[in-house]
Order: structure tokens, then sequence, then C-alpha cells
């Protein structure tokens, strides 16, 4: 008797980061794929397509429709059939945005959050990870990075929309004895990102010889820093922890170096061939609720035995090329 195949629901996995998470399991593994999303500006179902396994995988993937502002209701548990793991990425996640409608994101991350987890309460598999983010920390002052359990110091609603939804899921954890895993992620880029992160918009405006937004501190001479790491790299850790990471334990995934703004926009433009224009804009001042600097310490993850590969500069070249190529530029206007 052949055993059954492992299935995974991933939420948000026609998003961004969710889209590779299931690019990565379709080469990793012989698991089947359910997808629940909304389809909104986040999820584009485009970019599953797009990938270049697509077609030959496309038959282990399968698409529910549901909006997490609502709770899992029976048709919808029906639809999506036995699950042994859940891999929750759904989110709204641009800090702007946050800003200006703080109500939204509460919804999205918190109560959408809840209503996942009263699903996992019901169908109990074998392990949940939240997908959470460095900005629940604040920022990092410079040498600082903080470990899994210090504490929260949000400061735009976006992160403390996250925060709130880590707490409900260790509330879950410890009331209902649930496998949650929670992790903290750093930057990540990739390929088919929304053009209003950092990476594609650079890359749009020095194509266009537009001016960049350089985030930098109140004297417009020190620009913020950011740690990056490649959206493949992080669905190896989701990967990782699955298998060997402790439910009601947190987990940094952190980035694969730590860049300056500035010198992010001047390694694009020099892939692109083209000088940049940019000005130092003191955000902290023009939109309260950015911070300079974020820092996780990634040891935890590293006694587990994950190890990230060198390749930082190689997968950056090769994302922004990617961009460059004529069939790619669509998603500098998606």
């Amino acid at each position: 008797m052949i055993e059954n195949k492992k299935r995974v629901l991933i939420t948000g996995g026609a998003g961004f980061i969710g889209h590779h998470i299931v690019e990565g399991i379709l080469k990793n593994t012989d698991w089947e794929i359910i997808i629940l999303d909304r389809l909104d500006v986040s999820g584009n179902l485009e970019r599953l397509r797009d990938i270049k396994i697509w077609e030959k995988e496309k038959h282990r993937v399968k698409l529910v429709w549901h909006d997490l502002k609502a709770e899992i209701n029976t048709f919808v548990e029906k639809n999506i059939g036995h699950i042994d793991y859940i891999f929750h990425l759904a989110a709204s996640s641009h800090v702007d945005r946050s800003i200006e409608d703080p109500m939204l994101f509460v919804m999205d991350n918190v109560v959408g959050t809840t209503n996942i987890l009263l699903y996992v309460k019901k169908v109990r598999p074998k392990k949940f990870i939240y997908f959470s983010t460095d900005e629940i920390f604040g920022p990092a002052p410079e040498g600082i990075v903080y470990k899994e359990w210090d504490r929260y110091n949000s400061k735009n609603p976006y992160a403390a929309s996250k925060a709130g939804a880590e707490e409900i899921c260790l509330a879950f954890h410890n009331c209902y004895n649930l496998p949650i895993i929670i992790t903290h992620t750093m930057n990540v880029f990739g390929e088919r990102q929304h053009p209003e992160k950092f990476i594609p918009l650079c890359i749009k405006k020095i194509l266009k010889g537009e001016e960049v937004l350089v985030h930098s501190d109140k004297t417009r001479k020190i620009s913020g820093t950011r740690y990056w790491i490649h959206a493949r790299n992080v669905c190896k850790a989701l990967l990782f922890l699955n298998e060997k990471g402790t439910p009601g334990d947190k987990y940094n995934i952190v980035g694969e170096k730590e860049i300056s703004n500035l010198n992010m926009a001047l390694f694009i433009s020099d892939v692109i061939g083209k000088k940049l224009k940019y000005e130092m804009v003191s955000w902290h001042e023009s939109r309260p609720g950015h911070d300079l600097r974020y820092g996780l310490c990634g040891e935890k993850l590293a006694s587990m035995g994950f190890a990230y590969p060198n390749t930082f500069e190689e997968s950056l070249t090769k994302t922004i090329k990617w961009y460059l190529e004529d069939n790619n530029r669509k998603w500098l206007d998606a």
C-alpha cells in the first residue's frame, strides 16, 4: 500500500513570498499544495503561472478562494480537504498603507489569523507555522540584534498587527495545545515582487531616470539599513522548521547580509548600468512609523544545523537582471 502524500495549506500562496514557497515545495517535496487566497492587490495567479515548474507540477496544486476576515466555513473546509501542515503567510504587509488604514491591518492580520487558528483548532494539523516579521521588535540601534523572545516595540500599525497575531498564536498553543511555530523574517527579495517594495521600485525608477528616495536619519546623511534574504532561502528555512522546529517556540529567519538603503540602490544602478539619481529623505519626520534599522539574531536556527548559502550578491544580481528581461518588465507595473 502506497502511503498518501502529505498535504500543505499555504495561506497567501499567490502572494510574493507565498508563491516562492509554493515553488520551493514543488521542487523539493512530493507534497500536494492547497492555496488559500483572496486574490487581491497582493495575490496574483500570474505569479504561479510564471514559475518555470508550474506547467509540469500544477496538478499538485489546488486553489481555494477565501478571505480570512471571515471564519472558514464548512463548505471551504470540505473544499480544502485533509491537511498535514499549514504555512500561514496571508497578511497585509506594507507599512505606508498600515499608517493610512490601521483597521485594515487589524482585520487582515489579527482577525484573519484568529480565523485560521479556529480552523487549526478543529482540524488539528501536524504543524502550523505563523510567518511574522522583524518589525515587531522596532528599531535596532547599531550593533543590536534581537532574539526570538525579546520584547515587542512596534512603531507602526503593521508591526503591531503582526505582534498581536503572534500573541493570538501563542494563546492558541498554550490554551488548546496546538502545534504552532512562529518565525520572524527580515526583508525578503526575489522575482515578481510588488513594485511598491524597495528593490523593484528602485529598478523601475532607475530605468526611467527618476529620482529614488532613500530612507535616512534626520540629518539626511546616514542611510537606513536592512538585512536582505531571497525568498528561496526563506522557503528552505520554513521547510527546515516544519521538520525540526518545536511547537510553542519562535525562530528568527535572518537575512543573509546587512546593507544600507543607499548602497542597495547603488548596487541596483550598477547592475542596470545607469547612474542613480537619489535624495536622502528623513522618513521619521515626514512619515512617523518607519524605522532606520532592524536587526535579528540568527544563532538559534544556526545552532540547529541550518545554514544559508552565501549567495546574497549573486541572488540579488540575478533578481535584478530577471526584471530587466522583456517578458518580466510587466512585474514592475503589476
